[in-house]
Order: structure tokens, then C-alpha cells, then sequence
């Protein structure tokens, strides 16, 4: 015990005198004598003082109140303290030379402060959360300058850049790369203006030469790429394709006057890689060894053990408020580089700890079990395969209706474009006629329904023809499965687009409200209704005279993302329940109502602008008389790990030796999620509906044989990616729908049950989404 202390006033008395140092002359570190520390018995009272005071941990009331701290590791802190975490001014160094001075709130950075390096680095400007966010300037060892917009110690938004040999970008940053628009300009003079990509020249822009030189055009890794043209002072121009390969380099040279005088029309574009281009790159960004958001506060934090005790217990806790597990075992140095002595924290210590999330309204849970991953939905269409002529004839006439049709002129089309009655048959014979290729299936016509306003429909959901086709008529893969309606469903392989089978009641509920859909898709670009790219009918020659209708819709869940969880949400009981056991279910099961067991919680804006587009989508399939249809929702659990669960904030995860650790977990607001998730992972955008970043709430049912549709909130949150769309809008409330209402109603309550009349449906519709898509407080 004498050793620990010997060894522990030995620490605290080098610790004292470098932070001296650092905040004083900034000086090298000051060596210890042992002999000084052994004979010096003023000094060893002093450390006795000074050791009390590290350890007492002062009022737990609230009471703000200023100190200058040693902590158990060596770091040091001066400034206002509340609840045993800095709050207020203050100055925190830590061991290895990093500082901050400024704004503390609750234990993290948050205002205005100065974070620097023992590089020389150093960061001024907004905290926020523990990171760097909001306005500030960071300046590097080499002399490299950065001034404008920060978001979790990246840069993002607006921003200068002054690097130390001169060079000098002002423009847009995304994730700490300049993006999208801005200009460069190099220390001789030359500049560019234009678009940029992940941190490189690339998109449409303009680079010009103090010697009057000029290109103008498409770019792509710092390098013109595609169409282009080059500039010569003299009014001399080069149009053509560019491309760093010569077989790829082609184009016409346009000589100025002075030039066909001189007689001199000779000129290799290689020369602008070769030569113009020599010079122009773009100076690499800086590298920050330590973020401050990955720096450790040594503190206490406690929980309440019961209602008289309180059990407090020394946890190494990140700036933005997470707790690292790896402090468990404190180190104690000499000062010298030897480590004299250990101090370990037990599993029942362990289990005493809690993050500040949860002083901050983060409940801690259990986990949530992700289901059986699977990667490849569905079984590939292949020769063999009791479909696959269906599917060559089906891509042969997808081929002959792209083909034919070129863009539409316009998007105000005439009425005539939507009668039912416009549909086109064509001929498919084997050996292939004046419009049809030659192909190796059975003779078969196909129809196109309405194609004019299925073409003006895919030109406003912004679809390349040329890219609509290779997907459709690349390898199909067949779902395991049909729907309840007893359609099939083909997946593309690239998983843009559905292949659905109808029957002919759907094709005419389809075709009546056609007119109405197109409008409503002009006038909300963010509507949440399925989008139909296509309504063919395929019709075999032959003793059976077969007849498929089919539509082709788009893929909800086409993303990189995992979708963990699919639910299918009409706001009925009857029925509204999975029939798998739960080793069966995986990740292409779709729950239904009483399955689910979430909360979605949408940031104000995004919230507000899903229940305005719901109303709208609402009303126009009320108007059109249909009913049945569901809001599908996938959900994608951001912080999965390798055990296959999902832990909340703040919870306890299972490791592989039975006991627990506290997840270190990183809270930011909504608004910073949604700037930061366009990544490479998922899409690129994020819209209402589509790659939507949001938290749930696990929700549990007080009794499951009362059918509570919506359960009781928890408090256990998680961090997700939403996918969301209105499907099956095309059942009609006809006599066969009546029929099912009044049967069911002898069973059960009338209010229970899918088929109700419209009316009552949307208004039943609407009550339920807007109770389990909440706004996020």
C-alpha cells in the first residue's frame, strides 16, 4: 500500500510540473529526482494535500464551483466543475500534449474554445458535442489553413483553404474533401472553376492559364474526360473528345486568322496533358493525428445503486460522452516510462457504470436479435427454368417498347394519351418481321398499354432509357414466393425494378386512375405511392393462348444497405400477424402490424413534411375508390455488431467471456445525421422515403390477446436508415371487397378488418401511421 502511494505522489508531482510547463512556457518536460522527492518533506506534505483533493470528487448536488484538478491518470484541469465533469470555462490537458480551452457543457466541449496539438496544430472556432462543429479555423504543423464550416470534426459546407506552398481553395466541402462547386487557384496564377468529386477535379468545369489558355468542358480525376474544348489566346480552338488514352483522344482543330496566315495548322492535344497540365494538381489535404472527439476525460460518474447509496466509480469517458471500455485497467507511470503498478475495476464495477447518455435521456435495454441475413433474394431465371420463355418474350417486348418509343416532347400530354382504350398489340414471330428481331421462343403477341404516359413517367422519375432496358432485360430472379393476390414477383438483377404479374381487375383500376396518378406525381415530387414504369400484357400463340399482364414498379429497397427489418402497415388487427416461427424469419420476411414493435421517430422537418404527403397520397387514392393498400417499411439498424444484435445507447453487449462492456456510443443530433449519411455504403441522396436517417423506439404490448395495435414506448432508442412507400394501391372496394366486409364483421369487430370502404380506410390508414411515425424531440 506505502508503494502505491509512494508511486501515485510520484506521478502527480511530474504530472504537476509538466502541465506547469505546458501552460506556462511551453517548455520540454521536467525531470524528477527521486532523491528530491525521498528528502523534500515540505514538498511530500504538499503531495499529501494535493493527493486529497485529486480524490475528493466535491458536492453531487449541482453546485457549479471552480478547481484545479490533478486526475488519477496524470491529465490536469483548471476551471468550473459541476456533478464531478467540466462545465463552463475551463482547460483541459491531457498527457500527451493535446489542450483544449474554452466552453465545457456536462463533461464535452460545446461553445467556443481552442484545441491544440503538441504538433504545433491548433483549431479555434465552435464545439459542439465534443466535436469540432460549426465555424472554425484550423491551422496544420505545415502551415496549412482551413477557415469556414465544420460538422463533427470534418469539414463540411463552405471553406478556404490556404496551403503552405501557396495554393488556395474557396468553395464546398463534403466529409473533409471539397465537393460540388469551387475554385482553385495555384500559386502561378493558374485557377480552376467548376465542379469537384470526393476531393478531385471532376464534373463540368473550366481551368484557365495566366497565359490565356482555356479549357472548357467535362473532367474526371483531375484530367478533361469526355467532351471539351481548348482555348488559345489568339481566338484558336480544339473541340473534341478528350481522355488521357490517345486511341480515346479525337476531335477538330479550328485555327484563329493569325494562324491560317502563318499557315501553321499542325497541333497534338496530347500537349495539354503533357505539358499544359504539368503543375496543375491538387495539393493533398491534412491529416489530424487525435480528434478531439476521440479524446478521453479521466472522471468519476455515477449511477444509483438504490435509493440511499450512491456508488461512484473512476471511468475514462470520451469528450462527446461515451465511456472507454479500455480504462478498466489503469495504468500508473513513474514518469519515467516504466509502469510500476496496476489497478483493475472488477465486473461488478463494471456494471455500476453508466455514460452520460443517460443522464442525458438515453435509456439502456436489451438487444435487439437481427434476423438471418440474407443476401440474394430469389432463385435466377435460367434455361431449364419452367419461366424462362416467359421471360425472353417478356424482355424482347420491354427491348421493342424502349426502342420504339424516342423522348416525349413534352410532359403536358393530351387527354387522349390516357384512354384505356390506347394500347398497341405487335406481333412476335420467330423468324422475326419488319419491326421484330428473329428469336428462339414460341411466336407471341405483346401489348403496351397507355405508352405515351408510361414513357412521360419514366422522364419524370428521371430514368435513362438506355439503362431502364439493360436492367429489365439483364438476368430476372424469381421471388420464392407469390403475394397473396396470387401475382408473382421477377426482381432485376441489379434489384432497380419489379416485375409484378396482374390480374385484369388491377390493370382497369390502374388505366381509370392512370390520368389522376400522372398528375399527382407532377405535382408531389416527394409522394410516397409506388412508381409504375410500364403495363404490358404478353398473350402466347398456341393451345393454351396464355395471357400475363404484368406491371414493372420500382424497387423500394434498392440500396446497398442491409434491410434488417421489413413491416407491412395497414393499421388493421385481423389477421395482421407473421405465421413463421421466429428461427424461420430473416431479413426478406415481411411483419405485419402486431409484429411490429417500434417507434419511428423523424426529425421535425422531415416529420412534418411525411404526414403533409401522406394526407395528400391519402386523398388521391380515396378519391379513386381503391383501398387495401399499406405503407412498407424497411429499416436498417446502424449500429449492428458481429453478435447479430442491435444495441441501444448506453446498454450492456455480451462478449465472449460472459460479462459485459458499456458500448461506446456517439450521440449527434438529427440534423447532423442527415448531413453526414450520404455515403458510398447506401444512395447518394436522401428524400422523403428513400435512404431517410431516423431512431427507433422499441415499444412492448401490455397483452397480447387485447390486439394492441400501437405497445407502450420504452425509452430504448436506436439509430436506423428508413425506406418507406405506399404499395398495392390498386385494389378497387368492389362487390368481392363488400362481400369480405360483411362476411368478416359476423367474426370479429368491423374496425379490425382490411376491407372497409374507402373512406374509412384512409381515415383508419392515416390514424395508425401517424401514431407509429412520431416527431423526434
Amino acid at each position: 500500500m506505502k508503494a502505491l502511494e509512494a508511486t501515485v505522489r510520484k506521478t502527480q508531482l511530474v504530472a504537476r510540473k509538466r502541465a506547469h510547463t505546458i501552460f506556462g512556457t511551453y517548455g520540454p518536460t521536467t525531470q524528477v529526482d527521486e532523491a528530491e522527492l525521498n528528502n523534500n518533506n515540505k514538498e511530500k506534505e504538499l503531495l499529501e494535500d494535493h493527493q486529497q483533493e485529486n480524490y475528493d470528487e466535491g458536492p453531487m448536488n449541482g453546485e457549479l464551483y471552480h478547481l484545479e484538478k490533478f486526475l488519477p491518470n496524470g491529465d490536469y484541469y483548471t476551471g468550473y466543475w459541476v456533478d464531478n465533469v467540466p462545465h463552463g470555462q475551463g482547460k483541459y490537458w491531457w498527457t500527451d500534449g493535446c489542450m483544449y480551452v474554452g466552453d465545457w457543457h456536462k463533461g464535452k466541449m460545446m461553445g467556443k474554445g481552442i484545441f491544440s496539438w503538441p504538433s504545433g496544430a491548433m483549431y479555434e472556432g465552435n464545439f459542439k458535442n465534443g466535436y469540432m462543429d460549426g465555424e472554425g479555423t484550423y491551422t496544420a504543423p505545415n502551415g496549412d489553413t482551413f477557415r469556414g464550416s465544420w460538422l463533427m470534426d470534418l469539414k463540411h459546407g463552405h471553406g478556404v483553404k490556404e496551403y503552405a506552398n501557396g495554393d488556395c481553395y474557396d468553395g464546398e466541402w463534403c466529409r473533409g474533401l471539397q465537393e460540388k462547386s469551387g475554385k482553385y487557384t495555384w500559386k502561378n496564377g493558374n485557377y480552376y472553376v467548376g465542379e469537384w468529386q470526393n476531393g478531385n477535379i471532376c464534373g463540368n468545369g473550366k481551368l484557365y492559364w495566366t497565359n490565356g489558355k482555356m479549357y472548357e468542358g467535362n473532367w474526371e480525376d483531375g484530367l478533361p474526360k469526355g467532351k471539351g474544348t481548348f482555348h488559345w489566346a489568339d481566338g484558336s480552338y480544339y473541340v473534341g473528345n478528350w481522355s488521357r488514352d490517345p486511341d480515346e483522344l479525337n476531335g477538330t482543330f479550328y485555327p484563329s486568322e493569325s494562324l491560317l496566315e502563318r499557315g501553321n495548322f499542325e497541333w497534338d492535344p496530347q500537349q495539354v496533358f503533357n505539358v499544359d497540365l504539368i503543375g496543375c494538381t491538387i495539393s493533398p489535404n491534412d491529416k489530424v493525428s487525435a480528434l478531439p472527439s476521440q479524446k478521453k476525460l479521466a472522471v468519476r460518474i455515477s449511477k444509483n445503486v438504490d435509493n440511499n447509496n450512491v456508488v461512484n466509480r473512476t471511468r475514462r469517458m470520451s469528450i462527446d460522452g461515451s465511456v472507454d471500455s479500455e480504462f478498466s485497467r489503469m495504468q500508473l507511470s513513474d514518469g519515467v516510462g516504466t509502469t510500476t503498478t496496476t489497478t483493475s475495476i472488477s465486473c461488478s464495477d463494471i456494471e455500476a457504470m453508466v455514460s452520460l447518455q443517460e443522464a442525458d435521456g438515453y435509456k439502456s435495454g436489451s438487444p435487439i436479435r437481427i434476423p438471418k441475413i440474407v443476401k440474394r433474394q430469389g432463385i435466377t431465371i435460367s434455361k431449364g427454368h419452367k419461366n424462362y420463355e416467359l421471360m425472353l418474350n417478356l424482355q424482347l417486348g420491354i427491348r421493342h417498347t424502349v426502342q420504339k418509343l424516342g423522348p416525349p416532347p413534352t410532359l403536358d400530354l393530351e387527354p387522349s394519351a390516357f384512354d384505356p382504350k390506347e394500347k398497341y398489340w405487335t406481333r412476335f414471330p420467330p423468324e422475326g418481321s419488319k419491326s421484330t428481331p428473329r428469336h428462339q421462343s414460341c411466336e407471341f403477341r405483346w401489348k403496351d398499354y397507355c405508352p405515351k404516359v408510361f414513357r412521360a413517367l419514366r422522364t419524370l422519375f428521371k430514368v435513362d432509357a438506355t439503362e431502364y432496358m439493360l436492367s429489365i432485360c439483364g438476368p430476372l430472379r424469381e421471388l420464392s414466393s407469390p403475394g397473396k393476390s396470387g401475382s408473382f414477383f421477377y426482381l432485376t438483377n441489379d434489384d432497380r425494378y419489379m416485375i409484378k404479374t396482374m390480374k385484369k381487375a388491377e390493370v382497369k383500376v390502374l388505366l381509370r386512375m392512370l390520368n389522376a396518378y400522372y398528375n399527382h406525381f407532377r405535382a408531389f415530387e416527394n409522394t410516397l405511392v409506388t412508381r409504375y414504369y410500364g403495363l404490358h400484357c404478353l398473350k402466347l400463340n398456341g393451345p393454351a393462348q396464355k395471357k400475363v399482364r404484368f406491371v414493372i414498379i420500382g424497387n423500394l429497397f434498392c440500396t446497398n444497405y442491409t434491410i434488417h427489418r421489413r413491416f407491412d402497415l395497414k393499421g388493421s388487427t385481423f389477421g395482421r400477424i407473421t405465421d413463421k416461427p421466429e428461427s424461420e424469419i430473416d431479413t426478406t420476411t415481411t411483419l405485419k402490424d402486431l409484429d411490429l414493435n417500434f417507434i419511428f421517430r423523424l426529425q421535425k422537418s422531415w416529420f412534418e413534411e411525411f404526414r403533409r404527403q401522406v394526407d395528400r397520397d391519402c386523398e388521391l387514392l380515396e378519391q379513386e375508390r381503391v383501398m387495401d393498400y399499406s405503407l412498407l417499411v424497411g429499416v436498417h439498424f446502424r449500429e449492428g455488431n458481429a453478435t447479430g444484435y442491435q444495441t441501444p445507447s448506453g446498454c450492456k453487449t455480451p462478449i465472449e467471456n460472459g460479462t459485459t462492456e458499456v458500448e461506446p456510443v456517439h450521440r449527434f443530433s438529427r440534423s447532423d445525421v442527415d448531413l453526414l449519411l450520404l455515403n458510398a455504403a447506401g444512395l447518394t441522396s436522401t428524400s422523403l422515403g428513400v435512404n431517410m436517417p431516423a431512431r427507433v423506439e422499441r415499444t412492448f404490448r401490455k397483452n397480447d390477446l387485447d390486439f394492441q395495435l400501437v405497445g407502450e414506448p420504452t425509452g430504448e432508442l436506436y439509430d436506423v436508415t428508413l425506406f418507406f412507400g405506399i404499395i398495392d394501391i390498386l385494389q378497387d372496394y368492389d362487390i368481392t371487397k363488400k362481400l369480405e366486409h360483411a362476411y368478416k364483421s359476423i367474426q370479429c369487430d368491423p374496425n379490425s378488418i382490411s376491407a372497409v370502404d374507402p373512406m374509412a380506410y384512409s381515415r383508419r390508414f392515416r390514424d395508425y401511421i401517424f401514431k407509429v411515425f412520431v416527431e423526434d424531440n
